[in-house]
């Protein structure tokens, strides 16, 4: 009689044993997925700083040769309609400006507010707002 009583009580788990379990798998699910949301937050700050200093390049290589600024992005990659540019040696980007990494275009002034002997050049980040901390800071070629 006693085999039998011991044999039904390892039938199975008890109700609370599996919520416990429960309850753990959704703390390690809820940390993953934060840190997984971080980890993509970042890699876009950091393609947003790439794709500003390969900007950053395509505009001195045009300046070398044209003696000004581009008044526009799109002036890397096609000759600007109108302007007197004998040197230009473009494009000086293979493909079209792309946009932010979220989704914004990137803006570009010249000369810039910042930097007034050149120009500015930067993305608003995350929250498509001037300033911001953290993921919503602004990626800037001027700090």
């Amino acid at each position: 009689m006693s085999l039998n009583r011991t044999h039904r009580a390892r039938r199975g788990f008890t109700l609370l044993e599996l919520l416990v379990v429960m309850f753990i798998l959704v703390l390690l699910a809820g940390t993953v997925t934060a840190l997984v949301m971080k980890r993509t937050e970042d890699a876009k700050h950091a393609r947003a700083k790439a794709d500003i200093a390969s900007f950053e390049t395509a505009i001195d290589l045009y300046k070398l040769d044209n003696q000004a600024y581009p008044p526009s992005l799109e002036a890397l990659r096609a000759k600007p309609s109108g302007d007197e540019l004998p040197n230009w040696n473009g494009p000086y980007v293979k493909k079209a400006v792309p946009a932010d990494p979220w989704g914004r275009a990137y803006l570009y002034q010249a000369p810039g507010e910042h930097n007034q002997d050149s120009y500015d050049l930067f993305s608003l980040g995350k929250d498509g707002q001037e300033g911001g901390a953290g993921n919503d800071a602004d990626i800037l070629n001027w700090d």
